[in-house]
C-alpha cells in the first residue's frame, strides 16, 4: 500500500494586513507560516492507514522553495517514509492547476494506491487542488472525506464525506483514488523536539518540473472588505424594503 499525501505551508495573517505594490499579494511581513491544518489531517489518516495494514510507504509531497522543508521535515517527524519538494521560480505564485499538474507528474511517478489531500488550504481556502489534481490522473475523488475502511483485496475503499445540514454520505470507490481530508478524522499526532532533529537529517527529494501548465486564474487584485455597522429590522416588511432601497441604489 503507497500512499501520496500532498501537504502545503500556508500563510497566516498576524495583523492587519497590507499589500504588495501591485495589490495582488499580501506583504510577507504580516503573515507567519505554518503546516496546513487540514493537510496535517491527511498525513495522519495516511500512516493510520499504512500501520493499520502492517506495511507500506507514505510519500509527502509539497510545492514550495527551500522554506517549505520545514512542512516536510514535520511530516517525516510524524513518520511520513519520504519527502517530495517541487520547485521552479516559475512557480512562484502558481494557481491550484498549475499546482495541481505538477503534483500529478509526481503521482504518476509513484503510483500509488491513494492520494491523499486537505480539503482546503488555510489561506487560499479554494478546494480546488485535490480535485484537480484527480481529473489530471484519472482518478475517481470523494471530498471532505471524514472515515476512510480500505479493502486492498478487492482494490476499493469505504469513505464517509461530510454533507451539508450534519448529513453523511457513505460512498464505496475503486483504487487508486484521490481524497480530500476534513479535519477530526484523526487527531494528527504530537511530534516531539528529537524527532524532529532525526527527521532534518532525512534526504527530501527535489524536483524541477520540465515545463508548467497554464493558469486557469489570475489574481487581479486583494482588498480588504468595507465594514459596515449591522442594522436591526422588525419583520418582514422592513426586511423587504431595505432590499428595494439597496436594488434600486445599486442600479441608480
Amino acid at each position: 500500500m503507497k500512499i501520496v499525501v500532498c501537504v502545503k505551508r500556508v500563510g497566516v495573517l498576524v495583523d492587519d494586513p497590507e499589500f504588495v505594490d501591485d495589490d495582488r499579494a499580501v506583504d510577507t511581513d504580516y503573515l507567519d507560516y505554518e503546516p496546513n491544518e487540514w493537510d496535517l489531517y491527511a498525513l495522519e489518516a495516511a500512516l493510520r492507514l499504512r500501520d493499520d495494514a502492517g506495511d507500506g510507504e507514505v510519500v509527502v509531497v509539497t510545492v514550495g522553495d527551500d522554506e517549505a522543508e520545514e512542512v516536510l521535515v514535520r511530516c517525516l517527524a510524524m513518520g511520513a517514509d519520504r519527502a517530495v519538494r517541487i520547485w521552479t521560480d516559475d512557480l512562484a505564485g502558481a494557481d491550484a492547476l498549475v499546482v495541481a499538474a505538477v503534483l500529478a507528474d509526481v503521482a504518476r511517478r509513484e503510483q500509488p494506491d491513494l492520494v491523499l489531500c486537505g480539503a482546503q488550504s488555510a489561506d487560499a481556502a479554494q478546494a480546488a487542488t485535490g480535485t484537480g489534481l484527480a481529473a489530471l490522473l484519472a482518478f475517481p475523488c470523494v471530498a471532505i472525506v471524514t472515515s476512510i475502511e480500505l479493502a486492498p483485496q478487492e482494490r476499493t475503499a469505504v469513505v464517509h464525506r461530510e454533507l451539508e445540514g450534519g448529513l453523511v454520505e457513505v460512498c464505496e470507490v475503486d483504487l487508486p483514488a484521490v481524497l480530500t481530508i476534513q479535519t477530526g478524522i484523526d487527531e494528527p499526532r504530537y511530534v516531539t523536539l528529537r524527532a524532529v532533529q532525526q527527521a532534518e537529517d532525512a534526504e527530501i527529494e527535489l524536483v524541477e518540473p520540465d515545463e508548467l501548465a497554464e493558469p486557469g486564474f489570475r489574481v487581479r487584485r486583494l482588498l480588504v472588505p468595507r465594514s459596515e455597522r449591522a442594522e436591526m429590522m422588525d419583520g418582514p416588511s422592513s426586511v423587504a424594503a431595505k432590499i428595494v432601497e439597496l436594488v434600486r441604489g445599486a442600479a441608480a
